[in-house]
């Protein structure tokens, strides 16, 4: 069953051309290439990489197209043009090439290519525009920081770029004019306000986007350049909200996000009144999709491509025609059956010791499991697991464990100050809320001794506070290039990432004492919980020094532990034959110590 549900191919949008043809990401090689579908729905080869392509768009106006790609995973980003005229598989001709920095693909125009690298210092990020005649750079933005998104208006007049602020989790608006370079901040560097999701008006007066700005939630809010003022067009007080305006100038999809579903409707962009809601199945994620380009507007805003997953369903992209509502999904070719017993969670709130409550999603096998458990943790810290599709959750549950997936304090997407509550000093009381969780599985018919801790990235910190913090509560863990110590951590990341990442986490140097505090390596003396490490060799944001040192630890203290190194990977496991070797002995792994922990 693990094995069918790893294999799985999956299919994301990365771009919609003015005939209608897609660019895709497609998985069904092991690795995810580029491949096109043209408006008939043939399907086209593009790429036959070594490594995942992460992200291209077509050059307007001709049969050309750009991708990023990189190499094992250490997000090192290129840039290559492909011919889409040439016969067969088109050849990479490299654009943007210096491997020893990062490319990130911003847009594409009709006569050069916007990307962000930090091949000045190597911590900045620049903004810089290629012309595709000349080869010849212009630097846009050099003002230093972390970039985020970036949306160029229209008529090319501007660039909206979405820095990292100061506060944890924080997102700076920079206005810049292309022909002159001039920066206008349109928010403050040092206000605690998340925003994401820019949207240009078709006629470059303004934009949407989704902000926090004074309030809990994230709503839809108007800038306008002629007076440089700010209007709120749609806010719920429930929901985060994120808008895409229609090239038509009068309406905008806007995907609404409750307790880990995301839902699309179409709204009037004059007064945010609702039109119509899209009819996806209930349950999922439309758009929002990690890696993957949110809803894309054909350039004439008849229809809107989508990307959408839910927790029984794969990724797929889907084709919205405005007018009718009608939807179209566009799978991948050779999808196989999918398995039976697939299900969506059930949705539950477990308090804690200070008046909290905890969000969390609960899959039931179907026969009702066998009292055995595993709480899955996502990474982040400021992201949030969502009604998505997940293989490994869904092959957890196929074994017969009840999978328990919890937003922590200091999740996304349950309001600025729930995603708040972990920065610095307050890291410990997310760790908390695993004992809290603990606590509470007998009420949903889960043997506490039966319970294994699984997680990736800043869950693997999780996975390893949790048994460092509460030894015994936990009869097993599955740590997924996690942080061992937050200080070997943040003085071992990619330059360009100790910044941002120092935000959240504290920094060395005013955070020390508390940073070396909250490190499970400087607890490994508690920890007596059987472990199972995996780790990418190239991964550029947590070192796979993090997975060899806490491995190392445990091994002199005779506490179980094995350690997975995968030499063609970075943060996490990219290739359908690396993940097909990692989790089968991880799953085996977790069968083993619950079963053992039940005699």
């Amino acid at each position: 069953m693990l094995t069918t549900l790893l294999s799985l191919p999956t299919v994301m949008a990365f771009d919609v051309d003015s005939e209608g043809r897609l660019l895709i990401a497609y998985d069904g090689s092991g690795i995810r290439q580029l491949h096109e579908i043209g408006p008939d729905g043939s399907w086209r080869t593009l790429t036959e990489l070594a490594d995942t392509v992460r992200g291209a768009r077509y050059i307007p106006g001709a049969r050309q197209a750009v991708i990023e790609h990189d190499t094992d995973g250490n997000e090192r980003g290129q840039l290559s043009l492909l011919d889409l005229e040439a016969d067969g598989l088109p050849e990479l001709v490299p654009l943007v090439q210096d491997p020893a920095y990062l490319h990130r693909l911003i847009d594409a125009k009709p006569d050069r290519v916007l990307f962000a690298t930090n091949r000045r210092n190597d911590v900045d990020f620049d903004l810089v525009a290629r012309d595709l005649a000349t080869g010849t750079d212009t630097v846009l933005y050099d003002g230093g920081g972390f970039m985020g998104p970036v949306a160029v208006s229209p008529d090319d007049r501007w660039a909206l770029i979405l820095m990292a602020g100061g506060p944890g989790n924080s997102v700076q608006l920079l206005l810049v004019e292309t022909a002159t370079q001039a920066v206008t901040e349109l928010t403050a560097f040092d206000v605690p306000n998340y925003q994401d999701s820019p949207s240009w008006l078709p006629d470059s007066s303004g934009f949407v986007i989704s902000s926090d700005a004074d309030r809990d939630r994230m709503a839809l809010r108007r800038y306008d350049l002629a007076t440089g003022s700010w209007s709120d067009l749609l806010v719920d007080d429930r929901r985060d909200l994120a808008g895409w305006i229609c090239p038509d100038g009068e309406h905008l999809l806007v995907g609404s996000t409750d307790d880990g579903e995301v839902s699309l409707a179409l709204h009037s962009l004059a007064d945010g009144a609702l039109v119509a809601p899209v009819d996806l199945p209930g349950g999922g994620l439309a758009a929002r999709q990690i890696g993957a380009r949110d809803p894309l507007w054909s350039e004439d805003g008849s229809h809107a491509v989508i990307n959408y997953a839910s927790p029984v369903q794969p990724p797929v992209v889907v084709r919205y025609t405005r007018e009718t509502g009608e939807l179209l999904m566009v799978e991948a070719p050779d999808m196989p059956e999918l398995p039976a017993g697939l299900a969506h969670p059930e949705s539950h709130r477990v308090p804690t010791s200070d008046g909290e409550q905890v969000p969390v999603f609960v899959y039931r096998p179907a026969e009702g499991g066998d009292g055995s458990a595993v709480v899955h943790i996502h990474g982040g810290p400021e992201a949030a697991a969502m009604r998505s599709w997940n293989a490994v959750i869904a092959g957890l549950v196929a074994e017969g464990h009840t999978v328990v997936v919890p937003n922590v304090r200091g999740s996304a997407a349950y309001g600025k100050r729930w995603y708040s509550l972990d920065d610095k000093r307050l890291r410990l009381d997310s760790v908390a809320d695993l004992a809290a969780i603990h606590a509470w599985l007998p009420s949903i018919g889960v043997d506490q001794s039966r319970v294994a801790l699984f997680g990736g990235s800043y869950g693997g910190y999780m996975v390893l506070a949790g048994l460092a913090f509460q030894p015994t509560l936990w009869a097993a863990g599955v740590d997924i290039v996690g942080i061992a110590s937050l200080v070997t951590f943040l003085e071992n990341t990619s330059d360009y990432r100790r910044a941002v990442r120092e935000r959240e986490y504290g920094t060395l140097a005013g955070d020390r004492d508390f940073l070396e505090e909250a490190s499970p390596l400087n607890r490994v003396d508690d920890i007596r919980a059987p472990l199972f490490v995996i780790h990418g060799a190239n991964d550029p944001r947590v070192p796979l020094s993090e997975a060899e040192q806490i491995a190392e630890a445990l091994a002199k203290r005779d506490v179980p532990c094995q350690l997975l190194v995968y030499p063609d990977e970075g943060h996490g496991l990219a290739k359908r034959q690396n993940r097909l070797d990692a989790y089968p002995k991880a799953f085996a792994f977790l069968a083993e110590q619950l079963a053992q922990s039940r005699q």
